[in-house]
């Protein structure tokens, strides 16, 4: 079995239960956890100072993870982008906690990252960092998030997206972690009262992060809650390859993208100062059905771009595209004449592709703007008060 973790503290908090009851039925567990957790609050006051000093905390929490790992039994455990976690021919690289701010809907995205941070990274190289891990193990199942995460960390719905792409590729099933608060049913209930002793030893070992109090334990951000008896995974159908965001493709694809745009531009600027001087009767009235198809097309081609990809690189290659064009195909012929004359249709091929592709891209991003101050902190771990 093969459970991919983003933090230390998080295999023991959401699978440690289930990881030790394999262990002592037999299974080899491997473990990868993604990052060291590096942007963690820190709850004993004697070891608040490294908060301030990310390098010490990730070096502490690498101890942590240890002693927690050898309470549970896991001999197996890799760091993503070290040691049998990494793309052959890649230089080994650490993954750096992306961090996380509470927003409206739970946690989410800080408003900048760091660039070797575990989110900055391509989803490409993530993806087969951790298919380098199943090829190697070759496990029967695949552990981690689900979807969201299990409470929204950035981190965590990065290692859900990369290690469910990862088993799909490598044709292993998924499981995800059941969030406390789902409301279907789990496909795999595991009872680990059996080893609960073990798990709350782990938990104890992650003392920059967890408080334990008897069968109890607390984060940094919340009051203490059960320590779980009951673990629940959902198996995730096999063979549905997730959505991979735009801005988490590798390089080569949006240069083939860019490269596309740019040559559908180029068209569109071209048959567009072709035909922008067609017109037809209709009932005894001229329509310049030409220039009303141009700006048509054009707006439907910029704002189609920019829905599709989310930004506005693409659909600002393809607007330079158009408008080279168009401007090229508007200058005085060798025989003098030109394609764009000086009327109506002709100043508004000039101008009115230039007018929307301004307009389309400086209209702000879809979420751009603040929803205010949130009151209320949304609980840590997908996991509710009692």
């Amino acid at each position: 079995m093969l459970f991919v973790h983003a933090h230390p503290d998080d295999e023991t908090i959401s699978t440690g239960g289930t990881i030790a009851t394999l262990l002592d039925r037999g299974a080899h567990v491997t473990v990868v956890t993604c990052t060291r957790g590096e942007r963690g609050e820190v709850i004993p006051p004697e070891l608040r100072h490294l908060e301030a000093d990310p390098v010490a905390l990730a070096r502490y929490r690498e101890g942590e993870l240890a002693s927690a790992l050898t309470v549970l039994g896991v001999t197996d455990h890799r760091y993503l982008g070290g040691p049998g976690a990494r793309w052959k021919g890649l230089e080994p690289r650490e993954y750096a906690d992306s961090g996380m701010r509470w927003g409206e809907h739970g946690a989410e995205a800080t408003e900048s990252l760091d660039e070797n941070s575990f989110c900055a990274a391509p989803f490409g190289e993530v993806a087969a960092d951790l298919a380098t891990v199943i090829d190697a193990v070759k496990p029967t199942a695949v552990v981690s998030y689900d979807a969201r995460g299990g409470y929204g960390h950035p981190d965590h719905v990065r290692a859900h997206e990369a290690s469910r792409r990862a088993a799909e590729v490598m044709s292993v099933p998924f499981f995800a972690i059941e969030a406390d608060d789902s409301s279907s049913p789990p496909t795999v209930r595991v009872d680990v009262s059996a080893v609960l002793d073990r798990k709350r030893n782990a938990l104890r070992a992650h003392r920059t992060q967890v408080t334990v109090d008897g069968d109890r334990f607390a984060l940094s951000s919340g009051p203490s809650r059960p320590i779980a008896a009951i673990e629940a995974f959902t198996i995730l159908r096999p063979g549905v390859p997730t959505a991979v965001a735009w801005k988490d493709q590798g390089l080569g694809i949006h240069v083939f993208a860019w490269i596309i745009a740019l040559l559908v531009g180029a068209a569109v600027g071209g048959i567009s100062t072709v035909n922008h001087q067609a017109t037809a009767a209709v009932a005894g009235i001229t329509v310049p059905v030409g220039i009303i198809a141009t700006l048509l097309i054009s707006a439907a081609l910029l704002v189609g771009l920019r829905i599709v990809f989310g930004g506005r690189v693409v659909a600002g290659v393809a607007a330079f595209g158009e408008l080279a064009v168009i401007g090229l195909l508007s200058v005085t012929g060798s025989g003098g004449s030109v394609l764009v004359p000086a009327n109506v249709a002709g100043y508004l091929l000039t101008f009115g592709p230039a007018v929307i592709a301004l307009v389309v891209l400086a209209w702000p991003a879809v979420g751009t703007f603040s929803r205010g101050k949130i009151e209320v902190r949304p609980e840590p771990k997908g996991m509710p008060s009692p």
